[in-house]
């Protein structure tokens, strides 16, 4: 499974951001059943970034965010995070790849 983060952040705190964001995945890293993650901007929108990460379960997941580590390391990141929904199961969690 993976996970969508989309965040909004005002001009001049990108660089701010990415370092948290370097933070964040590092405590991230430490979790059992993380594969990895990445950040990306929207080149069509100024301000919008989104980080994605890939689980090899929801389980680790959602244990993996109640850890205190990744709380504090998060914090500051997910102040910054869209309202949505952002957990997705893929095809082949669902059985269903071509």
């Amino acid at each position: 499974m993976f996970a969508v983060t989309r965040l909004r952040v005002g001009a001049g705190d990108e660089p701010v951001l990415a370092e948290q964001v370097r933070t964040l995945l590092a405590a991230l890293a430490t979790r059992p059943g993380f594969l990895d993650g990445e950040i990306g901007s929207a080149p069509d929108e100024p301000g919008l970034w989104a980080l994605v990460t890939r689980w090899e379960g929801v389980g680790s997941y959602r244990r993996a965010l109640s850890a205190y580590d990744v709380k504090l390391a998060g914090g500051p990141v997910w102040v910054h995070a869209v309202d949505e929904p952002g957990v997705y199961l893929t095809a082949a969690d669902l059985g269903t790849e071509a």
